[in-house]
Order: C-alpha cells, then sequence, then structure tokens
C-alpha cells in the first residue's frame, strides 16, 4: 500500500486492517501445508521456488478476494506489488541466508570445473554445492551456442580456452559430465585436457546411476582404460549363446582375468551348469561366491560346481569331465607372465603345453562338443619361452582337430587386456603412487590392449564360429606406444612427467615423476604381432578374423612332445630351446643366454656332496 500510494495513511482505516487480517493466517497455513518452513535453508534449492511462488499467488489472490469481500480501499494494483514484495521476502532472504552459510563450509572446498552444461553436469553441480570438498566455479561445454551463457549461475566456457580458465580460477580438478557421450568421444576430451596439470574425474554412466548401482557424487579418477578403450561391438546374441545355453560349461582357470570374466558373461546366457576349475583355492572360492551371489539376486537356476585341480592331473580332469557330461570348455588356465615363465621353463612348459595337451586328450575321449583355448599374440613367432609354449599348445590342439575327433577344437588369439593381473597398468599406478619412478622398457615399445569383457565377449562368439583347428585372432584395434600411456596416466593424476635416458641426463629434466627407461625385458619384443601368415580371413563378426597356420602332423608333434617331455624331466633348458627351435613354432629367441633360475644357479654353484651314510670331514 505505501509503494502505490507513497502515503501511510491507510493504516488508520480499520477497513484495511479486516482486508488484511485474514491473509495473514491464511497465507502461513498455506507455506506450512507446502512444506517451506520443513526446509533446512542452509540446504535450500532451486526447488523451493515453486513452493514459495504457489504460496505467493495463493496469498495475492486471497489479498485481492479479501478486499473484494470487505470492500477495502486497496486499488487495483496493490496484490500484484504485493505478490512480488512477498516474493523477494520469502525467497530472496532464504537463498541469500543459504549463501552466507554455505560460505564458511567451502572456504576450503577445491575450486573445480565441470565438463558438461547439460542435464547431467547440472545435476552434478547442483549435488556437489551442498558438500564441502568440491566448489564449482565454472562450465566448460563443447556446444557454441551455450558458451558465455549462464547455467545454474556458472558461466560455460568452451574447451579451447579451458588453459586460460585453469589459470584464472585457480581450478584443482575437472569433472566430466558427459554420461551420453560414446568412450571415442570421452577419449578424445581426455586426451585434450590432460596436459593441463590438474586432476581429471568422472561421474557414473547413466545406466550405473538409473539403476541405483551408483549416485550421481560417486566421482572416481580417470582411469588408463577410459583412453584405451573403444567403442564396443554389438554382441550377436546367437553366437554368445550357441555353446552355452542348456549346456554343462567348463572354463579352466576360472579364477584368473579371462577365465573369471568368461565365467561372469557365460551365467548371463543360461548355461545349464558352469564348472569353475581353477588350482588356486582363493580365487576359486573368490569366484564362485561372486558367480553365486549373481544368480541369487536375478533368481537363475544355473548350477555352479567349484572344483580344485590341476590342468596337469590327468585323472582329475578326466574326473570331471565324466562326472559333470561337459560339452564345451574354455581353456583360459595358462602360465603368461614372460619373464616369470623366462625364469621358471619347467614349470611353464608343463602348464602350458601338457597341462593344454592333457585336458585336450580328455576333452576329445569324453566326447565334449567344443574345445577353445585362449592364446595370445606372443604365440606369434615367439622371442621367449611363454610364447613358445602357448604356441606349441595351439599346436595340441591343431592335431587333434586333424585327427578328427567329435570335439571341434579352436584356438583364439588377442594381445593384452586392460587391469589383469599380467597388465602394465597396476604396475605403472603402483609406481606413481610410490613417487616414481616409473619404468618403461623401450621408448618405441608398443602393445595392443582391449578391455577384459570386450575380449571375453569375443572369444566365446569365436568359439562359436568354429569348425576345427580354426585359429582365430582379434581385432585389437590400434597399437598402443607404452611411452604414452605411461605418460597420460601421470598427468592424470596431475603431475607433470620427464623421461630419464642414456641420451637425455636426469640433471637436464624437470617434472614430478621420472619415466625411466631400463631396456627391454629378456625375450620381449618392440612390436607384438597377431598373425604369423599374411591372409587373415573375415567372419560373420567385425571383430573376429580367422587365420589359416602352419600345423604339426601328429606322428610328428608327438616325438616333439616326447623329447620335451624327457628335457622337462631333466630340467635340461637348454635341450628345450633346442626342441622349440626345431619345432614349427618360428621360435626366435632373442639371445644365447638363459635364464631359468634352477638352471643358472646349477650353472654357477659347484654340485653339493651326495650324502652316502659316512661321515664327510671338510678338508682344514
Amino acid at each position: 500500500m505505501f509503494v502505490r500510494l507513497e502515503s501511510l495513511s491507510f493504516v488508520t482505516k480499520p477497513e484495511i486492517w479486516l482486508t488484511i487480517l485474514p491473509v495473514i493466517p491464511l497465507t502461513i497455513l498455506a507455506f506450512i501445508k507446502l512444506g517451506l518452513y520443513r526446509s533446512i535453508v542452509r540446504f535450500i534449492s532451486s526447488k523451493a521456488l515453486r513452493a514459495i511462488a504457489i504460496g505467493v499467488v495463493f496469498s495475492a489472490v486471497l489479498l485481492f478476494v479479501s478486499s473484494s469481500v470487505v470492500s477495502g480501499p486497496i486499488p487495483r494494483s496493490v496484490p500484484g506489488i504485493y505478490a512480488l514484495a512477498l516474493l523477494l521476502a520469502i525467497g530472496g532472504v532464504r537463498f541469500a541466508m543459504r549463501n552466507i552459510l554455505r560460505r564458511p563450509a567451502q572456504q576450503d572446498a577445491q575450486p573445480i570445473a565441470i565438463y558438461g552444461a547439460g542435464h547431467a553436469g547440472r545435476q552434478l553441480q547442483t549435488a556437489l554445492q551442498h558438500g564441502c570438498e568440491y566448489n564449482p566455479v565454472a562450465f566448460i561445454d563443447d556446444d557454441p551456442a551455450l558458451h558465455n551463457t549462464l547455467v545454474a549461475g556458472l558461466r560455460v566456457h568452451s574447451s579451447q580456452t579451458a588453459a586460460q580458465l585453469v589459470q584464472d580460477m585457480q581450478i584443482k580438478s575437472i569433472l566430466l559430465a558427459i554420461t551420453s557421450a560414446n568412450r571415442t568421444r570421452r577419449r578424445e576430451i581426455i586426451r585434450q585436457i590432460q596436459h593441463l596439470g590438474i586432476s581429471i574425474k568422472t561421474m557414473p554412466g547413466m545406466a550405473d546411476i538409473v539403476s541405483g548401482r551408483a549416485t550421481v557424487t560417486d566421482l572416481r579418477s580417470v582411469k588408463p582404460e577410459d583412453l584405451l578403450g573403444r567403442d564396443p561391438v554389438p554382441e550377436q546374441d546367437n553366437l554368445m549363446s550357441r555353446n552355452i545355453t542348456g549346456k554343462v560349461v567348463l572354463v579352466s582357470g576360472a579364477g584368473g582375468s579371462i577365465g573369471s570374466e568368461l565365467c561372469r558373461q557365460i551365467i548371463k546366457h543360461d548355461p545349464a551348469a558352469l564348472v569353475l576349475f581353477e588350482v588356486s583355492e582363493f580365487a576359486l572360492y573368490s569366484i564362485s561366491m561372486e558367480l553365486r551371489e549373481s544368480l541369487e539376486r536375478g533368481n537363475r537356476p544355473v548350477r555352479i560346481e567349484p572344483v580344485l585341480g590341476s590342468v596337469r592331473d590327468a585323472a582329475r580332469i578326466r574326473a570331471v569331465m565324466r562326472t559333470f557330461h561337459v560339452q564345451t570348455v574354455y581353456h583360459a588356465a595358462a602360465y603368461k607372465h614372460v619373464v616369470l615363465v623366462e625364469e621358471n621353463v619347467t614349470e611353464g612348459i608343463r602348464n602350458n603345453v601338457f597341462g593344454t595337451q592333457t585336458i585336450a586328450h580328455a576333452a576329445a575321449e569324453h566326447g565334449v562338443e567344443s574345445f577353445i583355448l585362449v592364446s595370445t599374440d606372443k604365440a606369434v613367432r615367439p622371442t621367449n619361452f611363454m610364447g613358445a609354449s602357448k604356441r606349441m599348445a595351439e599346436l595340441v590342439c591343431q592335431s587333434l582337430a586333424m585327427a578328427g575327433t567329435d570335439t571341434v577344437f579352436s584356438m583364439v588369439r588377442f594381445g593384452n587386456v586392460l587391469g589383469s593381473s599380467g597388465s602394465v597398468i597396476p604396475r605403472f599406478r603402483a609406481q606413481i603412487d610410490a613417487g616414481g619412478p616409473v619404468t618403461v622398457t623401450h621408448l618405441d615399445i608398443t602393445r595392443y590392449f582391449m578391455t577384459i569383457p570386450e575380449a571375453s565377449k569375443l572369444v566365446i562368439q569365436a568359439g562359436a564360429m568354429a569348425k576345427g583347428g580354426d585359429v582365430f585372432v582379434l581385432d585389437m584395434g590400434e597399437p598402443v606406444k607404452i611411452l604414452d600411456l605411461a605418460q597420460s596416466m601421470i598427468r592424470l593424476h596431475g603431475l607433470k612427467p620427464y623421461i630419464i635416458d642414456h641420451t637425455a641426463p636426469a640433471a637436464t629434466q624437470t617434472g614430478d615423476i621420472a619415466i625411466k627407461i631400463v631396456g627391454l625385458n629378456t625375450g620381449e619384443k618392440l612390436y607384438e604381432e597377431l598373425l604369423i601368415g599374411d591372409n587373415p580371413q573375415g567372419t560373420a563378426h567385425p571383430q573376429i578374423m580367422t587365420a589359416t597356420e602352419v600345423s604339426s602332423p601328429r606322428q610328428e608333434l608327438s616325438a616333439l612332445l616326447d623329447r620335451l617331455q624327457r628335457a622337462c624331466d631333466a630340467s635340461d633348458i637348454a635341450a628345450i630351446r633346442q626342441i622349440f627351435l626345431d619345432a614349427p613354432l618360428s621360435f626366435q629367441p632373442t639371445g644365447d643366454d638363459l635364464h631359468d633360475l634352477i638352471w643358472v644357479a646349477g650353472r654357477r654353484t659347484p654340485p653339493a656332496p651326495r650324502h652316502t651314510g659316512k661321515t664327510v670331514f671338510a678338508a682344514e
């Protein structure tokens, strides 16, 4: 009234008070019903504006109706002016107090930028404002239409100005809120901003948020897998289920990196039973409990049969095949660490070669329908004993396929998988956490990488296309330079890498974490290969090829395996090396030195005297 009349004369008129008095308690009652007074001012959000607006409109209408009933001398413009004043008084005061109350809690919060000003970014910004750890100060987005606009009170900047933005606003982290972007686009964004020298975190995928497995604020650091992964090709259901649905499936090495993921994929396609064959008690316990809990949550009746045993134990393998009537075998059990097998040659061969021979023969004897050997790119023109042993295992399966058994034998060959126990990534991560140095064997060394789930799905689909003796090769994408991977991992931690090499002395280098070039390991290649020949053929799956590789007649292979067995029994590493050179493996060792620990120790230490029952006195 004062704003409208520019006078206080109305306060002496009783009819004015008769108009206003019923409005006050009814307005308070309306705000109580709308829940306004239950809101905690510190955590009030923009959603409260809706309740405030409804209450204000209700109060203004009530004032207009009351004025009409009492016939009070209130101008028609007053309810409108009253509504605006009430909105500012109730809403403005609360939001102003919210900012005042939050300010002390956010004084120590990290200033961060959110990459992505869409729905996910706005949701993340709202959630973070209620916390004390992060203080969102800006948005970054690739949409030119949003640049220099305000979204949720924050200015939106272009990704091209990110470096200047980080410097000007002293931003400590960038949070990725791009849940709708595919893996290729995410990789491009991460590579674009990883050079800024700050940490990069990402929010969960929208599928995880919707399903309840994660919340918007479950932020995690960007992993190197986010840089290396590629957009997966949709799996073909008919190939995934062909060797699995309604069948008894056995996975050897079920507790390993590939074996355990094979098991996770297999139970999704309703086998009659899944036999987990594993030599490690703890690994077997872990995967069996995980699978059983998963099946209970989905209320699915798949039998899980955890069996302890070694693939070298013929009696145990035959008993398993016979008892459970196994129909499909995925043979993933292997010693795969190159350096360890170089230092323990006989055990590597017994497991990789003779273990494969044992389980493959048992499969053929007991009428297993499909046998799929999980092989490696290191079997191609191998330069180390591990790769040579895996190529020999391939020859064993090829020989059985040529023998005309009822079992369809096939091999699937691929490179490194991200996050496996033998992957370089966990080692780099541990070295970075320890303050460095990060050790890289060569400036130019490259490797292929694939995620474990993608590799496992492709193994299953490849095995379903087998006709007998097939060597399948997975499309691993582009090779990755290991030095670039190490540098990216260091930058993702918000640190600056520098290289220590004989051509670049450490004293001339500056940075936070050193990358030390230590030289190639024994039997290590600069570049891995996937094919021996040059004649790959396409298949029904765009990421799976098949190749015709050299095989060995059964009699010749049997003679080689007999020689190999005798050499292993005698721990004669030199003889083993010669057998591999004679076999059709294209074995190309990098040097003449042998590194088996027992062999080397036996060469440098004089043999101890044999105990004959007589007392032996040392010469004085």
